[in-house]
Parts: C-alpha cells; sequence; structure tokens
C-alpha cells in the first residue's frame, strides 16, 4: 500500500520522505491554536536564559570594577561603556556571517559557545587566588571581550530568526511576537538584577564578596539558553545564506559612486545614484539596497538615545550607592508597561483618531528619555549637597580628628582650610580638598593647642583620602594619619586605651590596637551614615562614644522612581518599535544586516558617554542636563527626517522582482503593471501601493 499525502498550498516539499515530512509538520505546528509557530518558544526561552546571562554579569560589572579591581568611579565608567559599545558594534560581525556563510542558525549556536567561554574566563577572573592583580585584569578584559563577540554576534540573528519562523499572513502575530520577545529579554533582566547582586554581596567566599559567584551563575545561564535553543532544531524555519550580501552591498555601492564619478554631463542622467550599478548588478539587489539605505540615514540621530538610556547600569547605579538605599527599584517596571502600552495605551490612541505610526512612537520615546534625565538632574543636585566626592588628580581629601583635651587649630601652609578651632571629641569638620601640585606632597602643617605650637609633617598622595588623628602624649600633640575608604559606608574604631579591643557587630569582627591604634574599615548594614567609634581612657570601664566623620546622606532611592518609569516608557516607545521597524523595512536578505544597523546604534550610543564622562569634565549633574538638551535636539532632527520616510513592504518584493536577475524589458513591463508599479517623483526608487503613506 501507497502512503497518501495531503499537502497545504503553503507547504512545498521536494521528496515526501517520512523525515523531511516530519520536520515539515512540526515546523508548521501553532501554539494552542495561534497562529504563533510552536518555534518561537524556543527562542522566547533562549532569549530569556542569555539576557539574564548578560543583564546578572553587568548588574554587578561597574561594582566589581570599583571594589574589586580597584578602578576609579570614572575609569569604571568608561570601561563600562567601553564594553557596552563592542557588544552593539559585534552584530556587524555576526550578521556577515549569518547571511553569508553559516546562516542564522547556526550563527547563534557557535557564538554561543563563544560567550560561555567568556563567562567561565571572567569568572576565573574574579577568583582571588588566581595570580595577581594584572591576572584579574587580563582575565577580566579577555573575558568580556569574548562576552561581546558572543552576545553580539547573536543579537541581530536571533531577533531575525524568530521573525523569520511566521508566515507571510501572519504580520500581526510577528509584531506581537517582537513585544513577547522584548519581555523575555527584561524577564531575564528582572531576575538576574535581583539575584546576582544578592550572589555578590549576601554570599561570601574568598574572604570577601563573591564576585566568581555571581559572574558562574550567569555563565549557567547560557549554557541553558544554548541547550534550550539546540533541542527546538527539527521546528525551526531554517533560511539558508544567501552568499556574501554584504560584501555585494558594498560593491555594488562602490561601483554606482564610480560611475557617477566618472561620467560626463553628456551621459543621461539617473534618478538616484545607485542606479549608475545597474550595468552590473541587478535591479532587484539595487532596489533592496535603496531600502536599507533609507533606514540607515533614518538611524543616524538615533544612538543619542541609547547614550541616555545605558546609563542606568553606569552613572545612575553610581547615584544609587550614594543615596539611601532601604528601597531598591528594579527592571519589573518594563514587565508591566509593555502590555499596558499594548492592551491600554496604543488601543486608546488608536480611539483618539491619532494616527501613531511607528516612527512616532520612537520619536515621543526619546521625549521620554529626556525627561528621565531631567529627573535624574534633580535628585543629583539634592544627592551631591552630603556626599564627599572623589578628590582628582593633583589633589587629595583630608579630615581632621580632635581626641586631645581642648581645642586645636590646624594650618596648612599655602591654604586657609580649617581656619576655624577644631572641638575636642566633637564631629569632625567636613573633608577638604589639599592641592599636592603633583602624584605625592610632603607637607609640613602647624598645630596650635593653648598658645603652644607643634609640627605634624606627612606625606599625601593625590586622589586619596586620609584622616589626621591629633591626640595627646603627654604633653606633646601627637598627629596620625589614616587611610579612609570612599567608596562604601564603613565604621572603623579608635581604642585610646592601653590595651587592644576586640569588638563585634552583628557578623562584623573589629580588631582595634591599643595606644590610639585605628580599626580598618568594614562595612556593616547601614543605618544612617558612616562612623567613627572611640574608647575612653576611663580605667573603670569600657565607655563606647561615635563621632560622624560623614553626614548621612537621606535621600531616598525612591526618589529615583520618576526617572525610571520615564526611561522605562521611552524604552517600551522606542526600542521594541525599532526593533520590529528594523525588521519589517528590511529585505528578506538584509533582514540581519539591518538589525545589525539597529544595534549599532546603541554601540554609537555609548562612544557618545565614553567622549562626554572623560572630555567634558563636568559636575554630574550639568552631564545628565546636558544629555537631556542633546536628546530633545536630536528629536527634533529626527521628527523632521521621520516626516519624509515612506514605509514599504518588503515581501512585495518576489511579485514585483520574480526574478533575482530581471532585465530592463521584463522591468519596462512591470511598470505598466497597474498593482505593481514604479514611482520615481523625489528622486528615489519607491514601490507602489507596495509603500504606505502615511508620513512619520
Amino acid at each position: 500500500m501507497y502512503p497518501l499525502y495531503f499537502f497545504s498550498p503553503s507547504l512545498s516539499f521536494s521528496l515526501p520522505s517520512p523525515l523531511s515530512l516530519s520536520l515539515s509538520l512540526l515546523s508548521a505546528q501553532k501554539l494552542c491554536g495561534t497562529n504563533y509557530p510552536v518555534s518561537i518558544s524556543f527562542i522566547v526561552v533562549n532569549e530569556f536564559c542569555e539576557r539574564f546571562s548578560y543583564y546578572g554579569m553587568k548588574a554587578v560589572l561597574t561594582l566589581y570594577f570599583i571594589n574589586y579591581l580597584h578602578w576609579d568611579p570614572n575609569l569604571s565608567t568608561a570601561v563600562y561603556h567601553a564594553f557596552s559599545s563592542l557588544c552593539y558594534f559585534t552584530p556587524v560581525l555576526g550578521a556577515l556571517i549569518a547571511d553569508s556563510w553559516l546562516g542564522k542558525f547556526k550563527t547563534i549556536i557557535y557564538l554561543s559557545v563563544v560567550y560561555v567561554l567568556g563567562h567561565i574566563v571572567k569568572s576565573v577572573g574574579a577568583i582571588p587566588s588566581v595570580g595577581d592583580s594584572t591576572i584579574h585584569i587580563v582575565l577580566s578584559m579577555v573575558g568580556l571581550i569574548l562576552i561581546a563577540f558572543g552576545t553580539g554576534g547573536i543579537k541581530p540573528c536571533v531577533a531575525a530568526f524568530g521573525g523569520d519562523q511566521f508566515d507571510e499572513e501572519h504580520t500581526n502575530e510577528r509584531r506581537k511576537f517582537f513585544s513577547i520577545f522584548y519581555m523575555s529579554i527584561n524577564g531575564g533582566s528582572v531576575l538576574s538584577t535581583l539575584i546576582t547582586p544578592m550572589l555578590r554581596g549576601d554570599v561570601q567566599c574568598f574572604g570577601g564578596d563573591c564576585y566568581a559567584l555571581a559572574f558562574g551563575v550567569p555563565a549557567i545561564l547560557m549554557v541553558i539558553a544554548l541547550v534550550v535553543f539546540i533541542s527546538g532544531s527539527g521546528m525551526y524555519k531554517k533560511s539558508p545564506p544567501e552568499g556574501n550580501i554584504l560584501l555585494d552591498v558594498c560593491k555594488c555601492m562602490g561601483l554606482a559612486i564610480k560611475n557617477r564619478w566618472k561620467s560626463s554631463k553628456y551621459d543621461p542622467k539617473k534618478k538616484h545614484w545607485l542606479d549608475w550599478a545597474e550595468d552590473k548588478y541587478p535591479r532587484r539587489l539595487i532596489h533592496e539596497i535603496k531600502m536599507v539605505l533609507r533606514v540607515l540615514v533614518l538611524y543616524i540621530p538615533l544612538p543619542m538615545f541609547w547614550a541616555l538610556f545605558d546609563q542606568q547600569g553606569s552613572r545612575w547605579t553610581l547615584q544609587a550607592t550614594r543615596m539611601n538605599m532601604a528601597f531598591m527599584l528594579n527592571a519589573l517596571l518594563i514587565l508591566v508597561f509593555v502590555p499596558i502600552f499594548d492592551m491600554v495605551v496604543y488601543p486608546l490612541i488608536g480611539l483618539c483618531r491619532i494616527n501613531l505610526t511607528p516612527l512616532k512612537k520612537m520619536a515621543v520615546g526619546m521625549i521620554f528619555a529626556a525627561l528621565a534625565f531631567g529627573s535624574a538632574t534633580l535628585v543629583e543636585v539634592n544627592v551631591t549637597k552630603t556626599v564627599v566626592e572623589p578628590a582628582p588628580q593633583g589633589q587629595c581629601l583630608l579630615q581632621v580628628y580632635n581626641l586631645a583635651v581642648s581645642d586645636v587649630k590646624l594650618n596648612i601652609p599655602g591654604s586657609n582650610l580649617f581656619s576655624q578651632p577644631i572641638k575636642s571629641y566633637e564631629d569632625p569638620p567636613a573633608y577638604q580638598h589639599i592641592q599636592l601640585g603633583g602624584h605625592n606632597k610632603t607637607i609640613t602643617m602647624a598645630v596650635t593647642q593653648n598658645e603652644i605650637l607643634y609640627q605634624c609633617v606627612q606625606t599625601f598622595t593625590e586622589q586619596k583620602a586620609y584622616t589626621l588623628v591629633l591626640h595627646s602624649n603627654g604633653s606633646e600633640i601627637v598627629c596620625q594619619l589614616v587611610t579612609f575608604n570612599m567608596v562604601t559606608v564603613s565604621n572603623r574604631f579608635i581604642n585610646t586605651r592601653s590595651e587592644a579591643v576586640n569588638i563585634t557587630v552583628g557578623a562584623v569582627d573589629f580588631y582595634v590596637p591599643a595606644d590610639y591604634g585605628i580599626s580598618p574599615h568594614n562595612s556593616v548594614e547601614r543605618k544612617d551614615t558612616n562612623l567613627l567609634y572611640f574608647f575612653s581612657q576611663d580605667p573603670g570601664e569600657i565607655i563606647l562614644q561615635k563621632m560622624e566623620d560623614v553626614k548621612a546622606n537621606n535621600v531616598h532611592i525612591a526618589w529615583q522612581i520618576p526617572q525610571y518609569v520615564l526611561i522605562t516608557a521611552g524604552e517600551v516607545m522606542f526600542s521594541i518599535t525599532g526593533l520590529e521597524f528594523s525588521y519589517s523595512q528590511a529585505p528578506a536578505n538584509m533582514k540581519s544586516v539591518l538589525q545589525a544597523g539597529w544595534l549599532l546604534t546603541v554601540a554609537f550610543g555609548n562612544v557618545i558617554v565614553l567622549i562626554v564622562a572623560e572630555g567634558a569634565g563636568l559636575d554630574q549633574w550639568m552631564e545628565f542636563l546636558l544629555f537631556a538638551g542633546l536628546l530633545v535636539a536630536v528629536c527634533i532632527i529626527f521628527s523632521i527626517m521621520a516626516y519624509f520616510y515612506t514605509y514599504v513592504d518588503p515581501d512585495e518584493l518576489d511579485k514585483l522582482f520574480p526574478d533575482k536577475t530581471v532585465n530592463d524589458d521584463d522591468e519596462d513591463n512591470l511598470k505598466k503593471n497597474q498593482k505593481y508599479h514604479l514611482d520615481q517623483t523625489d528622486n528615489s526608487m519607491y514601490l507602489n501601493p507596495i509603500e504606505k503613506r502615511t508620513k512619520m
């Protein structure tokens, strides 16, 4: 008996073998009676795990640089954004590999392996016993580079690969898929930004915060992401690579420029400069390049949005560490906002007969991001009122404790600092900036008590914070210089007794040497502020007294809520829309390329942050305000450009160009077709009615 097969018109088979039939039927399966392919569930879970891996690692990266590698905040911010920038430059490489060589499926698998290796190397670099600080830095940088190539290489492929799973007629489902896809991104981000900081701070290993574990768990999640993606292999629609399309694009553009340059005034005029390549390249390819270039030109202003958005992981994180952190906001907002915007906000706008096109959504998203940085500016102004900022190059910070029996005066040559008497056993004056004029300097200071002058000679090093302890030793004043940890909220003890003291605060132990010995800094659960405790010399009992050396910052972290709400609203309208827009406006053979172009805007955004952070030299609140103003200006430029953009439907290219090598005669016949014709009214070739005449 011969088997009998029934085929759907949308399916085509060359050989109906049992294996090929089985795989094709699997790929045609839908989720719960919907038009969503089963295969996208593997892609969404893969993206969730991969984003957990990526954002989990980034959640502690800035603090890792500061606390583990002992870099200053500016260097940490610069390296953080350099890494972020590299993660969004490498998508060009991933798109090239996918579209020209391996295809999206294999590219995702191979570069995911590189991704996993990067996490492993990064975790090993966070183990204190593995080499010295130089080895830690080298391993950390190698790990970050591998991660950047891994995550960046698969970025343009995963989203485009998910879009490929939908049939042409299911465009609405495909649009909603990108929202689901984006929610999976932020679902992974939510859990990772909650879990990895706890793994770092709440779990102790190697005698301190467990960065190795905080980086190791994301590595495990990336392995899970890879396994899940491979598990769905038999259900995917896998478009084969179509040759080195990016190279063809570059050659075509180069030839067009060359021919245009060599042309004379007697040559026939062309409607578009790319038409000068039509003697060698097919009209379809030229038309596809025009479509892509029009979108890429539209992307030019977009990096400024990402310059603001990605500072959540650097400048905003550092802002949060200087605030009262009894409350912590996380990425749950995006999971709430996506369905609210899709099911409530956008439908309500539609009921108001407002045509909110994708490019209009993106422009509104920019405005929200600018408002977020306006809010961050107000918060920063209030935060800096009590926070002690680290000293710049050529300067150090100095604070003075007077543990002598009476008031003293301190005179530093060449300055009028500490001009008022320093009270005995009272809260010390605020930290003052000492000008060194170089890397270090030895200063002879004059200390006066009861009209008697004493000399205090100390050596200071730039960009450090010092505490000068003055106390009596018989008939003389003794000065003792110790360093102060400006990074973390901490406590320390001074023992004025003649015997050593052991102290336990919660789970933290302090050993304080005798005779004005000072304990090391140790962080304990934050209540109000940085505190200094000292013990009296009463022979009968130990009396504990305290001094507040850095005033408490009572600006609650809840004041960051408005800026996070605004930036999240901007993200929903800008990022999700841009992701789907990049896919919908790209020809089939260039979808990964255009996704890479979209991701490049993120890379250049981080470059902008690097330039401003390192070169502007502004106070932080002024920097926030500058970014907000720049984004408003860029939004105006983008809106003007978007007004003149005309939407196209790349799926209609197959009907317009049934053969990729269409000749001029066929082109003339197609022009006569009323349904599909070319419109050359504005010096560029558009499809009509493929194009949608809605502006912006």
